[in-house]
């Protein structure tokens, strides 16, 4: 099952595999900077930037929201670039990009929506799956329920472990992380607004 989840993290759409490198480059060249410029920006080392560049490591939810903040793209602009324009109006996993990790999943609701006002995930985060040690802090709003297992969540410094069932609601712009530190999948439906992620 996990591994089953872990490679499901891989496919974005249409059943293929999205290649991170490939993109981060493409949009560094587009910007003229070498790899040392987008480190700069990011505050991030020129290694790390080298090593996800040739697909040799797979950064942090954390690590590639700053990548991203530098370029500047949301991390849901990045994995879903190139999708058609829709107005559909429901969506099978399948039509939902993974816009996180191998280990954070973040399947997102109408990646193809133009206009979209608002982000709506459903998360899976794998056993020991984190959003990174440098803490998230975005624009907006940001709320979501527990729907399986159990999350730490660390706020503004405050740290609380969330169970099934159990919520949660602040303001992003808070520095923040996810953890799993429990043995099965937590899965969690959160919605953010603007959507900044």
């Amino acid at each position: 099952m996990i591994q089953q989840a872990i490679k499901a993290a891989r496919r974005v759409r249409g059943g293929t595999d999205f290649d991170v490198g490939a993109r981060l480059k493409a949009l560094r060249r587009e910007r003229g900077w070498s790899q040392r410029e987008l480190a700069k920006r990011a505050g991030v080392t020129n290694g790390m930037i080298s090593l996800i560049e040739q697909n040799r490591v797979s950064p942090s939810i954390s690590s590639l929201h700053r990548i991203l903040e530098a370029l500047p793209i949301t991390m849901a602009d990045f994995f879903t670039s190139g999708l058609a324009a829709g107005r559909q109006r429901f969506y099978r996993l399948d039509e939902m990009p993974n816009v996180g990790s191998t280990q954070v999943l973040l399947y997102l609701v109408a990646a193809n929506q133009p206009g979209r006002q608002m982000t709506i995930l459903h998360e899976r985060y794998l056993p020991g799956g984190d959003t990174g040690e440098t803490m998230l802090a975005h624009p907006g709003e940001e709320g979501g329920v527990v729907v399986k297992g159990e999350i730490e969540l660390t706020v503004a410094g405050e740290c609380r472990l969330l169970r099934a069932g159990e919520a949660y609601y602040f303001s992003s712009d808070l520095p923040h992380r996810f953890r799993n530190v429990g043995d099965e999948t937590c899965e969690i439906v959160s919605a953010n607004t603007p959507p900044t992620f």
